[in-house]
């Protein structure tokens, strides 16, 4: 007997295992892109959605338009915040944004 009451395997025996349970999708795919308006924050959500890590370059909106910037980065934060994904300004030119699967580490 084992531990909790359970019939121990012989030791030949090994446990058969669903196919689906060996065929994992581990792939994670990363996008880079640029930002030129609010006009592309659906595009970006899109893409977080599909479960897409990106890496958000922010600098020429940054540049041209600060407010349009700040509007921007507020819709995609709430989208990235209401899915329990992590969003990360990294330096000053680069947002990253992750589905629920991923995290960003702080370290």
């Amino acid at each position: 007997m084992g531990l909790f009451g359970n019939k121990k395997p012989e030791s030949n025996e090994m446990p058969e295992l669903d196919e689906s349970m060996t065929q994992q999708d581990s792939t994670i795919t990363v996008a880079v892109e640029n930002l030129k308006g609010y006009a592309d924050a659906e595009r970006v959500q899109g893409m977080v959605r599909e479960g897409k890590i990106v890496f958000l370059r922010i600098k020429s909106l940054r540049d041209s338009d600060i407010n349009e910037l700040k509007r921007t980065v507020d819709k995609l934060k709430k989208t990235i915040v209401a899915s329990d994904g992590d969003i990360l300004l990294a330096e000053e030119d680069v947002l990253i944004l992750c589905p629920p699967n991923a995290k960003v580490y702080r370290g």
